[in-house]
């Protein structure tokens, strides 16, 4: 199973390498890992994306929080949070097929940001389903290149 790991941390030397070390030493594999400073001073947000069951996503939220730079962790999975990751895509686009992508582009609600005589640059924001389905159909029209942020998640607001 998919988890999304919001942890909050000190900003200092070394972190990242802590926190990557902590996965790569215990086996686990981080799918996606987004980090950026927070409004308060001194502290950043990593969004971790990871994959695996109940307990081994556990045991990664309890070694994380043993570390002495780590300020908290919440598993999203267990709260309703809004995720989302910014894609570029680079697709052939000959004359022939333009038309189309561009149907397929204002179906996903997708920007074009660069166009050329035979590819299409292409900006998506969406969550992990709605970016897999987007490279799925541009597939067929041959993908040159693709450049990912990686997940960011938030929980959402309590309704009231």
């Amino acid at each position: 199973m998919r988890h999304t790991l919001s942890v909050t941390v000190e900003n200092e030397p070394g972190v990242l390498s802590r926190v990557a070390g902590l996965f790569s030493g215990r086996g686990f594999n981080i799918e996606s890992l987004n980090v950026a400073p927070t409004l308060e001073e001194g502290v950043s947000h990593m969004t971790i994306t990871t994959i695996g069951d109940e307990h081994i996503v556990e045991q990664i939220v309890k070694q994380l929080r043993k570390l002495v730079t780590v300020i908290k962790v919440v598993d999203m999975v267990e709260h309703k949070a809004v995720e989302r990751e910014m894609v570029l895509i680079k697709v052939n686009a000959e004359d022939a097929k333009r038309a189309e992508i561009l149907r397929i582009v204002d179906i996903f609600r997708c920007k074009v940001v660069d166009v050329s005589v035979d590819e299409l640059s292409i900006e998506v924001t969406g969550d992990h389903e709605k970016i897999e389905a987007l490279i799925n159909m541009l597939s067929r029209f041959g993908i040159k290149e693709v450049a990912r942020t990686g997940t960011v998640a938030m929980k959402r607001a309590l309704q009231v």
